[in-house]
Formats: structure tokens, C-alpha cells, sequence
């Protein structure tokens, strides 16, 4: 009885040791897993791409990692903690993350096979990690506005808004620049909520607005001015053209040809006053209507009453003719010039203007003085006697 027993238990062992039952080649078997969720993609030229990776082993231990099969022109490195990494620690228990970057040329087309190879607890992994170049892959970016030209003056800011619209697979870090004529130009470009942040990130399939604000340079003589807006992103580069019409700036001055806001005049009788139009902008204002206003029954003409056009830099000059009311007493009043054109143009100028005595009213008084000491001088002879 106990030789069968030791015959039984020694046949036992010997197919435990045949067939490894509860030694460490057995574990072996698993004590090392590497695994991506996506292995094998399909993407466009230009692309960048990362595959996941998940490393675990029963037993703490580090792992190394080489990667092989790397087409020419392409980059693919390895990374982990935000470094590029050759070799992972795990501690046998957790699994333990890592990448494999990979950007693909924007010449590049058919599918590359590289290889993931990790080494750890005597084992070896190998991950194959397969990349389908594909055009229509790829997918588009699109830059585009329902606006894309405005028109006003120089002294105007335009604002036009765009569309940045990612139809690829992948997120997208865009940064976007505008750029005016010349140097001169105040031109800014942002993507929407991203005021203090030199790029966003735009998510496959999705929208994000850009703002773009155009100042011309003060003077900037009318006409058509190219803005030109760049978004970036992995490679690829989206302009769209926008266009500011400056239709000119438009500024009247009114003042008098020797600068002296004052005349004089007798009541009731025509006086002459040159009143001087100058249009300071940068394109011509069209139907200017001089008229004026001062007290009441004052009368006012021109001999211009209408300008139909001023051109930029131009100065044209009006004579006014001001009447007095006749019976307008000696002294000083105010007299208000305006001149309205079009393109909202408006100026306007007052001016003194001093009621003389006139010199039939001077004569009259010297002849009521003498009259009045002739007829006072006749009394006191007559009656001063008594």
C-alpha cells in the first residue's frame, strides 16, 4: 500500500513537472501585457496621431520599450509624464500608461506597420501598430465670413467675424494672425474666448468663431485696402482675404480769410462779410449750404448759398451780405454761419458784428444840439435881462 502511494505521488510530480503546473514558467506566460485599444488607424497626410498604451505585469518591474519599423520622414517617439521615454516602472499591481506619438509627412500616403517592443520579468511584447495614410481622410479646415468687405472712413474701426471650421478627425491647436497693407494699419485677429491665449484648441467636428479688428491710419487717402487672415494648425495653413473700402474722412472748417471774427456796419445798410469753407478730410463733401442767423428782422444772403462740392484739402470762400435791422440800436450782437453738406458733415462760426451810428443819424443829432443851444441862447438873450 504505501509503495502504490509513493509510486502515485511520485507519476504526480512527474506531470506536474512535464507540464508546468505550479512553477514560474506558467506565470511567465502573462506576467507581461502590453495593450493599445486602436492598433491600427487610418488617417490623412499631415496628420498627428497618438496610440494609447497600456503596460501592466504581475510583479513589480521596469519594462523596456524600443520601437521599430519608423518610416523614412516620419516622426514616432515614445512618451510618458510628458517625456520622451524608453522604459516604464509598474509596481505589478496598477497598469501603467504610456504613447506612442507619431506625425505623419504631408507627403505621405499608403500604410506603414511599426512595431512596439517591450522587454520585462524575461519576457518579450511585441504591439504591431499599423497607420493607413489616406487623402480623404484627412478631412478640411475651412476659414470663411458672410462679410468679407466693409466700407466707411479712415476715422472708422471695422470688425469683421469668421468661422473656423475643423472637419478632421482630430483636435486641432489653432492660432490665427491677420495682417493689413502695410505697418501702418492696426489690424488684431483672436480665436473667440481666447483674448489672452496665443492659440486654442479646436475639436474634430467643430466651430470656433475668430474676431478680427482693422484700424486704418489716420489720413489714409479713399480706396480699396487687402486684410489678409492666416489660421494655423499641425501643418496646415487656412487664409481668407477681407477687404476695407475707405471711402474717405470727412472733417469742414469755417473761419474768415484773415482769421478776424468781427466786422462792423451801419443799421439797415449792406455789409460784406467773407466767410472761408475748408474741407480738412481726405475725400470731397458734396452739397454745402451755407446760411446764417442773428436778430430779429436781420437779413442774410450769399453768393453761394450752395457749394456743390469741396475737395479734399480745398478751401472755397462764400460773401456773406448782412443787413442790420433798420431801426437796430448802436452796439455789438452775434451772428451765427453753418454749413451742412453731405457724408454728415456740419461747421459753424460765430462772428461779432457792431451796429455803427449812421451818418444821417449823426447829422440829425449835431443839428437837434445846435438847434436846442441856438434856441437857449435866444431865451437867455431875450429874458435874462428881467
Amino acid at each position: 500500500m504505501r509503495a502504490l502511494s509513493r509510486t502515485v505521488l511520485s507519476s504526480l510530480v512527474a506531470i506536474a513537472a512535464l507540464t508546468g503546473f505550479g512553477s514560474s514558467t506558467a506565470l511567465a506566460a502573462d506576467s507581461l501585457t502590453v495593450t493599445t485599444p486602436y492598433p491600427a488607424i487610418v488617417v490623412g497626410p499631415g496628420s498627428k496621431v497618438s496610440f494609447d498604451l497600456t503596460i501592466k505585469t504581475t510583479a513589480a518591474a521596469r519594462v523596456d520599450l524600443s520601437l521599430s519599423g519608423v518610416p523614412d520622414k516620419w516622426t514616432a517617439t515614445i512618451r510618458g509624464g510628458g517625456f520622451d521615454i524608453t522604459a516604464v516602472q509598474t509596481d505589478g499591481k496598477n497598469a501603467t500608461t504610456a504613447s506612442v506619438d507619431v506625425t505623419v509627412p504631408n507627403d505621405a500616403t499608403g500604410k506603414s506597420e511599426m512595431v512596439l517592443t517591450a522587454q520585462a520579468l524575461g519576457q518579450t511584447v511585441t504591439v504591431p501598430l499599423d497607420v493607413d495614410v489616406q487623402a480623404s481622410a484627412a478631412g478640411t479646415v475651412t476659414l470663411t465670413t458672410d462679410v468679407p468687405a466693409q466700407h466707411g472712413s479712415s476715422s472708422s474701426t471695422f470688425s469683421f467675424n469668421l468661422t473656423l471650421d475643423n472637419e478632421t478627425s482630430q483636435d486641432l491647436t489653432f492660432s490665427v494672425v491677420a495682417t493689413g497693407p502695410d505697418t501702418s494699419w492696426t489690424v488684431s485677429a483672436q480665436l473667440t474666448g481666447s483674448s489672452q491665449a496665443a492659440s486654442a484648441i479646436v475639436k474634430a467636428g467643430s466651430t470656433s468663431g475668430v474676431s478680427v479688428n482693422v484700424t486704418p491710419p489716420s489720413g489714409v487717402t479713399a480706396g480699396n485696402y487687402p486684410i489678409t487672415v492666416t489660421a494655423s494648425a499641425g501643418g496646415k495653413q487656412i487664409q481668407q482675404a477681407l477687404e476695407v473700402d475707405i471711402t474717405g474722412s470727412y472733417t469742414l472748417a469755417m473761419s474768415t480769410p484773415n482769421q478776424v471774427l468781427s466786422t462792423s456796419g451801419p443799421a439797415g445798410s449792406v455789409t460784406e462779410q467773407q466767410i472761408t469753407l475748408t474741407n480738412n478730410g481726405t475725400a470731397p463733401i458734396t452739397n454745402v449750404a451755407v446760411t446764417a442767423s442773428g436778430p430779429t428782422n436781420w437779413t442774410f444772403d450769399f453768393d453761394q448759398k450752395q457749394i456743390a462740392s469741396i475737395g479734399a484739402g480745398q478751401t472755397v470762400t462764400v460773401t456773406a451780405k448782412i443787413t442790420p435791422s433798420s431801426d437796430a440800436i448802436a452796439g455789438d450782437y452775434e451772428l451765427t454761419f453753418n454749413a451742412n453738406g453731405d457724408q454728415s458733415t456740419t461747421a459753424t462760426q460765430t462772428i461779432r458784428f457792431t451796429v455803427q451810428t449812421s451818418i444821417l443819424g449823426g447829422i440829425i443829432g449835431i443839428a437837434i444840439v445846435v438847434v436846442v443851444a441856438v434856441a437857449v441862447w435866444f431865451v437867455f438873450r431875450r429874458y435874462g435881462r428881467r
